[in-house]
Order: structure tokens, then sequence, then C-alpha cells
């Protein structure tokens, strides 16, 4: 299941490129400005090569506005798309670790506005990312990152391998990252594979980096070491 959710992301950014454009606890620590992102924006967002130390693109970040269905059923793939209202673009990224079977994809959905976003927060959460990490995935906490946010660790594939969601709404835009394995080898999960702590950091990094751009900086955050 791990591979298959990676192959298929990965057919959605190849999808995407092809096309032509290449709740959670609430906190005031990320208090900034809450723009709506431009396409640009939503893009260099999204961590590209340089940001992921250790990881390999398996494809390039990609946005693309959100004026076709098959866009908003990609994004919001509940009855209706609903949690897709008033939703400007949709970016993914995605990316394999050099060293083990682990993958990564960073997802975006960038609203015309803060009370949007945080309206389709709960809606996209409980209707269906929050169900990517297998039916008894348990809470761990990211931290306070971002304005709202949820994570969940626990066996995405067929076999046990570990697997993990996050969501976090920063200002105007939703954000996801979803880790998996093909590795259920224990030393190889808690050294470099997919757990909470490395789960966390790419969570974070991909926060920062919506941070960042809609305080009109250039996104830069990156994973150390």
């Amino acid at each position: 299941m791990a591979m298959r959710n990676h192959r298929w992301y990965v057919a959605i950014a190849a999808a995407l490129l092809l096309a032509g454009c290449g709740g959670g606890a609430e906190s005031d620590s990320w208090d900034g400005k809450a723009v709506a992102l431009t396409k640009e924006q939503v893009r260099e967002t999204l961590p590209d090569g340089g940001a992921m130390k250790r990881w390999k693109e398996s494809a390039r970040p990609t946005t693309v506005e959100m004026d076709k269905l098959n866009y908003r059923s990609e994004a919001c793939p509940i009855k209706g798309n609903a949690g897709c209202e008033n939703s400007r673009f949709f970016g993914v990224s995605t990316f394999r670790h050099n060293d083990n079977a682990a993958t990564v994809t960073f997802l975006i959905i960038a609203y015309d506005s803060e009370q949007a976003a945080r309206k389709a927060y709960d809606v996209l959460w409980d209707g269906y990312y929050g169900k990517k990490a297998g039916q008894r995935a348990k809470t761990f906490s990211l931290g306070p990152i971002g304005d709202e946010r949820d994570a969940r660790f626990g066996s995405a594939g067929y076999f046990g391998e570990p697997g993990a969601v996050t969501q976090t709404r920063v200002g105007t835009t939703l954000l996801w990252t979803l880790a998996g394995s093909m590795d259920k080898d224990e030393d190889s999960v808690n050294e470099d594979g997919v757990n909470e702590d490395s789960v966390r950091d790419l969570a974070t990094v991909l926060a920062k980096r919506a941070r960042q751009a809609q305080d009109g900086d250039a996104p830069s955050a990156a994973l150390e070491g």
C-alpha cells in the first residue's frame, strides 16, 4: 500500500505537469500574514531537491489552478469535492529516501482566504486525509507548527509497513505530509526511515515554507543534517 500510494501521487504530479503547470488544535504561535498565494508562490512553497537532504525527487514540485473538476477530485476526493470550495491552486511534490525504502509526498491547497482554509480543515481531515495512515493509526504531536495541525501514525501498507499523515493549516493554505515505507525492519525505521520524529521534521519544513511565502519571503526552510 505504501508503494501504491507513492506511485499514485507520482502519477498525480505527472498528470498535473502534463496539464501545463509545472479540527486540529489551534495556535497563535505562528502569527503572521494570511494572504492568498500566487501560483508561483505555491510551487515555491513545496520542498524541492535543495530543501530535502538525503532525499531524491520522484516528481518535481508542480502546481495547477483549481479550475477543472479532475483537479478538485484529486485534491478533495470526497463527495462533491467538499473542502475545495474557494480553493485557488493545488500542488504536489514527491521524494524517495536515498538510503532506504521511505517515501514522502507533500501536498498543498491554497485558498482565497484564511476563512476558506479554516472551513475546509475539518472537512478534509475527517472526510479523507485523516484516514490515510490506516484504521488503527494513533495520533501524535507535531508541536506548535502552523495555525492548526493533526497527525496520525500507523500501518499504511498491506503487510504492516509504517505510514503517517499530517495536516497543517498555515494562514490561507492547507498542507499535507504523507510518508510511508516498504521496510518493516525496526532498526531501519528508528534510524532513518518513517517514524514520528522524521515525519514531524518533514511537516515542519513544509509549514515553515508556507509561513515564509505568506510573509512575502522566498521559501527557504530545509531539512537539517
